[in-house]
Parts: structure tokens; C-alpha cells; sequence
């Protein structure tokens, strides 16, 4: 599994981190092809070696095109990425951007990730500027520009193969600065909305250290914050940004090679204990158990206080739908309160297939480890089924069904 861990101890935006995932290696004409197949203006993307304050890092420059290139000789500006244009570029609102990610050819990650990303920062403009986060304008930062960096930075993610991202506490930087609307403070009111949540690192330095661009990144992409892990370092990437401060205005971005299992998982156990629920009640629980996306429900009995005899109630399920089972536990059964820890599981790869026996073709489940196969089991309802039409005892139909997945292997 590729592990990336984005060490922003010198503050984040869109242009460093695309840059640092280039220098890691992502691949530029990947991610500009990517980029051409959408309905924006016309562009061109490409990385130069900076030197900030002793260290060499990658520097995006990109240069958009008008729309409708004035009838000059020059026909397109060349302005720096930074730089605050508000030329004819059409304001685009968050809603159609949103729909342009849908709407396109991108993988189906880089639609998740880059979404996410543009919905964080229209929710926090949004709410600063009182107005629906649809209709929020992308002007402060310009269209093209957050679109080419947040999509940019996704697709690189994507050419790099990274399924997990870490990032540092990150600094904000203080002071004011100019804005379309005025004077505002440091961090700029949507970057420290989006940045909620996110741990904050303790860097007195006056400037804008973190965009709402690279607050985004931080809010919507990261699975966990932290310092570096104790992994094992693949490479390290360096992205420039484009002011020049008394520290190095970089990011450094870092592959991690985590041991990766496909069959290793972690998974939600949530349980409560009951000693006042009829069994009539306890199997609607079950059944709305799983609807709600539990993986497996088991009852024990156990013996509670006062010698009572109760039921303990196990539920297995994704981490991502334990609270959804917590809340069925709590409102559906009798318990006043339940608890979740996490396992660690190891579960083999699964398949099915069918196979021919004297009585018919049965489906069998396979499972495999490392590519070999360790288990087949009939299907149940299929040996039954089999069993009763032949006149036959269930073991026998089972036995048959099971030489014959031996075999196939």
C-alpha cells in the first residue's frame, strides 16, 4: 500500500503540493492530458527547479490562455501561477465545477477526492459569506487556477498510486492581507473554517502561509494527522511555493512503503447486553442489523445480575457503519448503553464458482490466501435443493459437490 505523507511544516497551497507530487514522481503529461479532456480554458502546465533558501525544489508555472485571445501578436498572457488575474476568465460557481467533475472522463477516485476537496472549500466560503455553497464564485483564488491544482493534485495522487495520506500540524501564518473584498485577516476567514478540525502547529511567522487550497487538502484528503510514521522512507519529493520568507517556503512530500496485506482489515465490533427483550423483539433487531450494513450478528446468553438470564448482543461491521449500528442498538433494543472497540481481521479472498456433481450444478464458494486455494464450500441452499429433487441425503449431495471444486483446482 502507498502510504504518502505531506509534512507541511512550512504552511501548504495548491501550486507547492501539485509541485511536490511531481518531483515525487507523478507524471506531468499524465496529469495535463487528464486536465485537457475538460471544458476549461487552454493551458499549459510545467515544473522548474527553484532553489528556496538552500534547497532545491520543484516550482509549477503554468500560463492559461484567454479564451479569446486578443488579435495581437502575443496571443496568450503569461502570468505567473500566483499571481491574482481576474481577466475574462468566466467566474465559475462551485455548483458547475462540481458538476464538470461529474460529468467527466476522470478516474473514478481522482471524481471522489477533487469533489471533496471543492466541497470543503465552498461550504467554508459559503458559510463566511452568508450565501447557499453552490453558488459560491471561485474568483479569490481564480477559477482556473483551483481547478487546475485541487484536479491536478488528485490526478497526481492517482499516477503515484497513493491509497492513504498523513499529514503534520500545519502553520497558518499571521498578519493581514489584500483580498478582493478588502483588508482581511491571516488566516483568511475560509481557510481557518476549512482548517477546523485540522491540528494546528505553532510557526510565528507574518504572511499567508496556508491557502484555502491546501487547507482543503489537509481537511478532505487526509486519512490521518500526525508526525512522520515510523515507515520506511521510498522517496521524498520537494514543492516550492511562490513567496520567499526567511524560512524555505517548501512542501515536503514523503512515499511510505507500508506493509500491505490485501487480506488484513480492521472492522467495528459493537455490542450491548440485554436481560428484559423477548426473542421475538431481539430477531427484528437482527434483521434491521443487517439492512443497515452490519457484516455479522451473533446472540450469546450470558448469565447477568441478580442470576438473570440475558442475551449479549454482537454486531460485526465496516468502521464507517458503526455509529449507524451503535444508534439502531440504542434506539431498538432495551440497553441504556453500547461499545464499540476495533478488531484486526484476516480474511480470505474470496470467489464462487460452479460445478458439476450427479445431481446437478452447484455454485461453491472458494477462498483463497496468496493465490492458493484453502477452502471450497457448497452453497447451502443449492446441496438442499439438489438433495430433495434427487431423493438423496444432504451429506452425500455435499460430498459430491465438494470433489468436484477439488478437482477443478
Amino acid at each position: 500500500m502507498t502510504h504518502l505523507f505531506l509534512d507541511c511544516q512550512y504552511g501548504i497551497s495548491g501550486d507547492m503540493t501539485l509541485s511536490a507530487l511531481i518531483d515525487l514522481g507523478a507524471d506531468v503529461s499524465y496529469i495535463s492530458e487528464q486536465l485537457k479532456q475538460l471544458p476549461i480554458e487552454s493551458f499549459t502546465m510545467d515544473v522548474s527547479t527553484v532553489n528556496k533558501k538552500g534547497i532545491a525544489a520543484q516550482r509549477l508555472e503554468l500560463k492559461i490562455y484567454d479564451a479569446h485571445p486578443p488579435h495581437s501578436h502575443n496571443h496568450h498572457h503569461d502570468h505567473d501561477h500566483h499571481h491574482h488575474h481576474d481577466h475574462d476568465h468566466p467566474h465559475r460557481k462551485a455548483a458547475s465545477i462540481l458538476e464538470m467533475i461529474t460529468n467527466s472522463r476522470l478516474p473514478l477516485r481522482v471524481k471522489e477526492r477533487s469533489s471533496a476537496v471543492f466541497q470543503v472549500i465552498a461550504e467554508a466560503e459559503g458559510k463566511i459569506h452568508g450565501m447557499d455553497p453552490e453558488d459560491v464564485h471561485f474568483h479569490e483564488v481564480g477559477a482556473m487556477d483551483s481547478i487546475i491544482d485541487v484536479i491536478g493534485v488528485c490526478l497526481a495522487l492517482e499516477s503515484l498510486g497513493v491509497d492513504k495520506i498523513t499529514t503534520s500540524p500545519v502553520p497558518t501564518g499571521y498578519g493581514k492581507m489584500k483580498m478582493a473584498h478588502g483588508l482581511y485577516p491571516i488566516p483568511a476567514p475560509a481557510t481557518a473554517e476549512i482548517l477546523k478540525g485540522v491540528p494546528l502547529l505553532d510557526f510565528h511567522v507574518e504572511g499567508e502561509l496556508t491557502t484555502p487550497t491546501g487547507a482543503g487538502f489537509l481537511q478532505a484528503l487526509a486519512d490521518e494527522y500526525g508526525y512522520l510514521p515510523a515507515r520506511t522512507i521510498k522517496k521524498i519529493g520537494y514543492g516550492a511555493g511562490c513567496k520567499d520568507f526567511e524560512h524555505p517556503n517548501v512542501l515536503r512530500a514523503i512515499l511510505l512503503q507500508e506493509e500491505y496485506d490485501p487480506g488484513q482489515e480492521i472492522i467495528s465490533t459493537v455490542e450491548c447486553q440485554v436481560d428484559d427483550m423477548t426473542g421475538e423483539a431481539l430477531g427484528y433487531v437482527m434483521e434491521k442489523g443487517f439492512a443497515a450494513g452490519a457484516l455479522d450478528i451473533y446472540y450469546t446468553p450470558v448469565t447477568m445480575k441478580k442470576s438473570r438470564p440475558g442475551c449479549l448482543i454482537t454486531v460485526l461491521a465496516k468502521p464507517k457503519d458503526a455509529r449507524k449500528i451503535e444508534e439502531l442498538l440504542l434506539r431498538e433494543t432495551s440497553t441504556f448503553g453500547v461499545r464499540r472497540t476495533a478488531w484486526d481481521r484476516k480474511i480470505l479472498a474470496r470467489d464462487s464458482k460452479e460445478v458439476q456433481t450427479p445431481f446437478g450444478s452447484i455454485t461453491v464458494k472458494l477462498g483463497y490466501m496468496e493465490g492458493q486455494l484453502l477452502k471450497a464450500v457448497p452453497e447451502y441452499e443449492e446441496v438442499k435443493r439438489a438433495a430433495d429433487a434427487n431423493n438423496v441425503p444432504f451429506m452425500e449431495v455435499y460430498g459430491a459437490a465438494q470433489e468436484a471444486a477439488t478437482k477443478l483446482l
